[in-house]
């Protein structure tokens, strides 16, 4: 099965100068933790509610003048549309993450495929399983 099958598609983005509270309000409205951050369609970074947390709250920026730039992690992760699931698991399983960009061959993004959609659409439990065991193990805390 290939990942366009199971995806979400038309995803919603934010942009790297869009302040926190355009951000945080957009992932209220879509009732979503992670939003891509794109310049046009081409995906530049990923944005989740932790990391506004983390990085924004925590640390005491405004969330009115500080940018999606500023907390975003620009380097993610990502696959093809024209994968097969079982590497998109793969990646996920290795890089423990629940969501994973999609782009086309021409690095545009087209949607996102999440541990759900996997261990939902993809009919083989026995990958969701191991991809949800190897996503869950417990990483060490910073102290």
């Amino acid at each position: 099965m290939l990942v366009k099958e199971i995806m979400t598609r038309n995803v919603e983005c934010v942009r790297p100068g869009d302040t926190l509270d355009v951000a945080a309000r957009k992932m209220r409205d879509l009732d979503i933790g992670p939003l891509p951050v794109c310049d046009n369609d081409r995906l530049t970074g990923m944005v989740t509610d932790r990391d506004i947390t983390i990085r924004a709250t925590a640390e005491g920026l405004d969330p009115k003048a500080a940018t999606v730039r500023e907390v975003m992690t620009p380097d993610i992760s990502y696959c093809y549309e024209d994968q097969d699931v079982r590497d998109a698991a793969d990646t996920m399983a290795a890089q423990q993450i629940r969501r994973l960009a999609v782009l086309n061959r021409d690095k545009r993004l087209v949607g996102i495929v999440s541990l759900g959609d996997i261990a939902v659409e993809s009919g083989d439990r026995a990958q969701a399983a191991d991809t949800v065991r190897a996503v869950s193990e417990p990483a060490a805390p910073r102290r």
